[in-house]
């Protein structure tokens, strides 16, 4: 399974060490999980001014997600999808990623409930999904 993160559940796994976390484990070990740049660079956002981070420790988390991810280059939605331009973003990453599931936390993804096809779940119910497929 191809799984995209949204920024903040690669937030939550690198910075709460909860769910977001053993989902992030599970995919290196039953999926692929693929980013963009877009979610990298808001997620060195988020690192630096949410957690408050050291640049050093945010190069480290980078490196690790760029390690064990697939970075695909995206282009942009022909037409605005969510009311918050940085979901668009992760839609498009989910579209050129070829997404089996997109994972977030945020309502305004998952109240859209699956874009072109692809499944917009929480952290939860895509630990299902991973359960289910190898099963």
């Amino acid at each position: 399974m191809r799984i995209i993160f949204d920024t903040n559940v690669l937030f939550a796994a690198f910075v709460a060490h909860g769910t977001c976390a053993g989902l992030y484990e599970e995919c290196l070990l039953k999926g692929r999980i693929v980013v963009s740049k877009v979610i990298l660079e808001e997620l060195r956002e988020k690192l630096l001014v949410k957690a408050k981070l050291t640049a050093a420790e945010v190069g480290e988390v980078l490196s690790a997600v760029q390690s064990d991810a697939e970075i695909v280059d995206v282009s942009p939605l022909e037409f605005p999808v969510c009311r918050d331009s940085d979901d668009d973003w992760v839609l498009a990453t989910a579209r050129s990623g070829s997404a089996d599931a997109l994972v977030t936390g945020d309502n305004d993804l998952l109240v859209l409930g699956g874009f072109d096809g692809i499944p917009i779940v929480t952290p939860r119910e895509c630990l299902g999904l991973l359960r289910r497929a190898q099963g």
